[in-house]
């Protein structure tokens, strides 16, 4: 499809999400209560230092003259002050009790880094362009992860913005990236962010994420940000210097102590990370979050902090459809239920459990996590019909039983995936799936993926099955460095392939640059044999999970194992049904008449095959590989190799 054609479409789709219901109603104003917040008369300073006698403003603090302002006290140690003198750009930071200078834990921006001065940021002054934007619901998501500073050449926003065109002919509908919180040092994954209000200026200012953002909802594309809130990140996290409360003294997470939620003074820093969230949604006019591992948001209390945080903005956010997605591995059903069912309220959950068999059946994983998953047919059917595979079963690896039972939750609430950041750079050398197995499986696997009812994600690059890794990097001081650059190596030695010292010393080191430059995407590569050819398929394969009733949110949907060779999926029904034979091992029959459910029965009609020869990564040679369609009432595929034949009923 042109690309022309493709964001004009979009455009007449973003038309209808603008208006669902007539004129666009008006968001609700949002007034933050933390940070440097410009006013009529000036900026307004408000910090939380409860455990702080005197909290002193120093304006432009590297500076030949810098101006020091003393903040008045108010309840709950609370410090705030409104100076008529300051403007959006100048620099400042705070003394506690004579200590310091300290960055503002509500900073806005970072310029010279984590450890340097804040800078006053005016939101307000940004001349949007999506008045009306509705968002993208979540029965239309197919989410897109990207990580910013290895998305493009430039790794920059204006970069990410430049590269959109892509995303809208490729049919994904949101963006989501990874966090954008600034972190030590010059490239990082994200996760080990420590100035939660700041986007890192490593990728431009926040008017360029606004940019991008903007950008983005004019071509119809929701935005995502990935945000943590289970731990502060090694170097530069200045929050605990402002408050102990910050941190727990009875829970503990991988990181240290766990983010207190329950404990003494919890409710301030419960509302910390809610105002965080509202200031996304509201300054930058994200879509909504993915909230990293709320397994280890630690609460005994009621509500769960992560149900307060999805309430609290509902409240604040009204007209557009919000996404509030959670990165979990406990499968537990209650996340995705609503509150008065006694849920958390958001929309959708990370499902791992189909990465996890789809790993174990073509790739042979076994080690950690893998070990509880079997990869059979049998067991990939079952994890498509309910959601997630463990409902409660007990699972060796989690030490007992593992999750819940999904009846009744809608199965696009559940989020899958082939790859994602963690399942590829958390691996010794950041291989993709696609470099592990052949391209005519990837293929395969992409299709159920895409036909599947729950939400799709995809990891940047994959559409084209992307040569390069996605490493782990990071950009810590030399002490710290060293300490992350040894554990990492340590983490893989109890896997048998890195039990010797000399091979664990091959993985990349995460702090040299070279780690980090290898993992951006070559944007090139895409228009040349073999990635052309997948970039096709995943064109065409979205197109049609767009504009194909049958494969819309809600629709019937049934799956079952084809021996231990494949699978069989049918959504929709009646006239506007498809079918979707999967072959995943070898060659061998798909005979519809052996199916039990009437959904199966029937004349069909191919639309779409893995192997048709503009998917696959060279011309088809003296042997035809492609499925053969030997009957189609009752269906009759046989197939060559692993691969996947779409048809709907006639």
């Amino acid at each position: 499809m042109p690309l022309k054609k493709s964001v004009d479409d979009v455009r007449e789709r973003v038309v209808e999400i603008r208006t669902p219901q007539g004129a666009p109603q008006p968001l609700v104003t949002w007034q933050p209560t933390l940070g440097a917040v410009p006013e009529a008369n000036g900026v307004r300073f408000r910090v939380w230092a409860p455990a702080r006698a005197q909290v002193e403003l120093i304006v432009d603090p590297q500076g030949s003259a810098p101006r020091r302002h003393p903040l008045a006290p108010e309840d709950d140690g609370l410090f705030t002050g409104l100076f008529g003198r300051v403007r959006p750009g100048d620099l400042y930071a705070y003394v506690l009790d004579g200590e310091g200078p300290y960055p503002d834990p509500a900073s806005r921006f970072q310029p010279l880094g984590v450890h340097g001065p804040s800078a006053v940021v005016d939101p307000g002054t940004f001349a949007w362009s999506d008045h009306g934007w509705r968002g993208v619901p979540l029965e239309r998501a197919v989410l897109y992860e990207l990580h910013v500073g290895t998305f493009t050449p430039s790794g920059t926003y204006a970069g990410a913005l430049e590269r959109l065109p892509h995303l809208v002919d490729l049919g994904v509908t949101s963006i989501e990236l990874m966090p954008l919180a600034d972190f030590p040092g010059s490239r990082n994954w994200g996760y080990d962010g420590v100035s939660l209000f700041a986007p890192s200026r490593a990728y431009g200012t926040p008017d360029d994420l606004r940019r991008l953002v903007d950008e983005a909802h004019h071509l119809g594309l929701g935005v995502l940000v990935d945000v943590v809130y289970n731990h502060f990140g090694p170097d530069g996290a200045y929050s605990p210097q402002f408050s102990p409360f910050y941190l727990s003294t009875r829970h503990h997470s991988p990181w240290g102590p766990a983010v207190n939620l329950d404990g003494e003074r919890a409710q301030r820093v419960r509302d910390f990370f809610v105002e965080n969230a509202l200031h996304w949604l509201h300054e930058y006019h994200v879509d909504g979050l993915r909230l990293d591992a709320t397994h280890w948001l630690i609460d005994e209390g009621r509500p769960h902090f992560v149900a307060e945080l999805a309430a609290r903005v509902r409240a604040s956010v009204a007209g557009r459809a919000t996404l509030l997605i959670a990165e979990d591995e406990r499968n537990l059903a209650a996340i995705v239920r609503p509150a008065e069912d006694d849920g958390w309220g958001l929309d959708a959950v990370w499902a791992d459990d189909f990465h996890h068999q789809a790993r174990v059946l073509s790739a042979g994983d076994r080690d950690g996590y893998y070990r509880d998953f079997s990869g059979t047919m049998a067991d990939l059917a079952t994890t498509l019909r309910r959601g997630w595979f463990y409902c409660g079963q007990h699972a060796s690896y989690a030490g007992g039983p593992r999750g819940t039972d999904p009846e009744g939750v809608p199965l696009e609430r559940m989020v899958i995936c082939l790859q994602n950041h963690d399942q590829i750079g958390n691996r010794p050398f950041g291989r993709r799936l696609n470099h592990q197995i052949e391209p005519a499986l990837f293929r395969a696997l992409s299709a159920l993926l895409l036909f599947a009812p729950e939400t799709p994600l995809l990891f940047m690059g994959q559409e084209w099955a992307a040569s390069t890794p996605f490493l782990y990097f990071t950009d810590h001081h030399a002490e710290l460095g060293r300490l992350v650059t040894q554990g990492r190596r340590e983490e893989f030695s109890r896997f048998e392939a890195f039990a010797d010292p000399t091979t664990r010393a091959l993985i990349p080191d995460p702090q040299a640059a070279s780690t980090f430059e290898a993992s951006r995407l070559r944007w090139n590569e895409r228009t040349h044999a073999p990635h052309a050819g997948v970039l096709a398929l995943y064109r065409a394969l979205l197109r049609l999970r767009r504009d194909e009733p049958s494969l819309r949110a809600g629709t019937p949907f049934d799956v079952a194992a084809i021996d231990d060779a494949g699978l069989a999926a049918v959504r929709g029904s009646d006239g506007d049904a498809l079918v979707l034979a999967v072959w995943l091992r070898g060659s061998g029959v798909y005979d519809a008449g052996r199916q039990r459910s009437s959904s199966y029965g029937g004349r069909w009609r191919v639309v779409l095959t893995t192997e048709d020869t503009a998917f696959q990564e060279s011309r088809v040679g003296p042997v035809d590989v492609r499925p053969s369609i030997e009957s189609e009432d009752p269906l009759r595929i046989a197939f060559r190799r692993p691969s996947a034949v779409m048809a709907r009923r006639r």
